[in-house]
């Protein structure tokens, strides 16, 4: 079909009341909540213009951090003290206890689930007195800062459905991430970097950790003015954000004033609201590119700051460099900060690759929390750390005196939050002897996204999204707010 009939096509008589409708409604709500949409200003597409704003009471946090530590960390290696299974070691896990729980397709062979406990020493630390490992020992310092959930489960048992689930509210993948949803119902505090940032790293617990996709900090059906923006390292942080060599940043400006320009008539043309997304990502990117450099380059950061976060916070790319940058967003109002952190995935040689992994997120995590906290930041930033499940307590593969694996288990593990509403110096939930199944408080993942809603003043049930005739919520039909670990 020839450019000229799509035309007229398109411009039926319902089409065009249809337009109109829309076209004077976009005008009214522009001129209201966008004054400078009907000018000649630059910013001809707001980033703060959302449906939602839907603060629904008053938010005890204002940011999020989210370190999340993919691979699914061993909690009976970290935080869950379990002594009855070194003093059961070799002994099958009993049938009363595994309740015929699903197992993967990597033990679902094996002849026998022997116990093994941890080898580390665990020690209560803290007027909390709260159980860490040794593999933990700055951790161990700020325990009266954290408030520690042992009773963590999902549905999910492998990977990618068990992390997707974390990161969107669905096993299945194609929804909005949970810092768009963020970013959807309310919006930017800072007009010059992304309302939802991302950075990756690698550990050193295990040779070939498990691939992350972007899609995880995708999206999905919401606008994609919502997805999130990774942040790199290297020389350049956001892929394609500088000008081309003999592009001025006036000949930018002119550009982006033109292009916007025939957008806006596509816009008007056709009413698809991505076009609108489009202009205000060009501008956004326009204005990153000095807000982006500053942020990243952390020469100004004095000698005590990088001991604090430790010897790797001065390579680019690594934990503890990203969680210094993870600091700095946080400065400057970044609304959703997510780490993810490879390398957990211990199935086989688990005491040597945790040692490694966790001397790779330990001092930084501690150091990220003291100087939000030695900056009046922690108050209103909420800092959480975790993965998409835990370990069992038998052993994967064979167990020999000094060495032994474990494989995923979704049934309970832990998870620590600081900051921006929950209680400090508290542990919520408890798990059985054996490290096997919940005994109290139990928490779901919707549990979790429902209550990091809620302390960003965010009613879950109500932050929804209508999709394909459905109205769609991070947390799906369910979820409940864990009122017993808030301040």
């Amino acid at each position: 079909m020839d450019e000229i009939t799509k035309h007229f096509l398109n411009n039926n008589r319902r089409q065009f009341i249809k337009k109109m409708g829309v076209g004077l409604g976009g005008l009214a709500v522009a001129s209201m909540i966008d004054p400078l949409s009907l000018t000649g200003g630059h910013k001809s597409v707001s980033q703060n213009i959302l449906p939602a704003k839907a603060l629904h009471f008053a938010p005890k946090a204002k940011r999020v951090i989210y370190l999340f530590q993919s691979g699914g960390p061993s909690q009976l290696e970290l935080f869950d003290y379990k002594p009855l299974l070194s003093k059961m070691r070799g002994e099958d896990l009993p049938d009363s206890v595994r309740q015929g729980q699903r197992l993967t397709g990597m033990t679902a062979g094996q002849d026998r689930f022997p116990l093994v406990g941890s080898q580390f020493k665990f020690d209560q630390y803290g007027k909390s007195r709260a159980w860490v490992s040794e593999l933990m020992p700055h951790t161990a310092k700020i325990v009266d800062d954290l408030c520690f959930v042992k009773s963590v489960h999902t549905e999910a048992i492998n990977h990618d459905p068990a992390i997707t689930f974390f990161q969107t509210g669905s096993q299945q993948t194609g929804r909005p991430s949970m810092g768009s949803w963020f970013s959807y119902g309310l919006g930017s505090l800072n007009d010059n970097l992304p309302t939802f940032s991302v950075l990756l790293s690698r550990g050193t617990g295990r040779p070939v950790a498990q691939p992350l996709y972007s899609r995880l900090w995708g999206n999905g059906f919401l606008s994609s003015l919502h997805q999130g923006v990774q942040f790199r390292s290297g020389k350049d942080p956001v892929l394609y954000l500088k000008n081309p060599e003999g592009i001025s940043k006036t000949d930018r400006r002119l550009m982006l004033d033109h292009i916007s320009e025939l957008n806006m008539k596509q816009e008007a043309e056709f009413g698809d609201p991505e076009i609108g997304s489009r202009v205000a990502q060009y501008e956004m990117a326009y204005r990153m590119q000095t807000s982006v450099p500053e942020t990243m380059n952390v020469d100004d950061e004095p000698d005590y700051i990088f001991e604090m976060y430790g010897e790797d916070s001065r390579r680019p790319g690594t934990y503890a460099a990203n969680c210094l940058l993870a600091r700095r967003l946080a400065e400057r109002d970044v609304r959703f900060i997510q780490l993810y952190h490879m390398g957990w995935d211990q199935h086989g040689d688990l005491p040597g690759d945790i040692t490694n992994q966790s001397k790779d997120v330990d001092q930084a995590t501690a150091a990220l929390i003291q100087d939000l906290k030695q900056r009046g930041l922690l108050d209103d930033t909420l800092v959480i750390w975790g993965g998409e499940f835990g370990r069992t307590n038998y052993c994967q593969g064979t167990m020999t005196q000094t060495n032994y694996g474990r494989d995923h288990h979704p049934k309970c593990f832990t998870m620590f939050m600081a900051g921006g509403g929950v209680k400090p110096g508290f542990t919520y939930g408890e798990t059985d002897d054996f490290g096997y199944n919940v005994t109290r408080d139990p928490v779901h993942v919707h549990d979790i996204q429902a209550t990091i809603m809620h302390l960003m003043g965010i009613d879950h049930t109500k932050l929804t999204y209508k999709h394909q005739g459905r109205r769609f919520r991070l947390t799906d039909v369910s979820g409940h707010v864990v009122q017993d670990i808030l301040t």
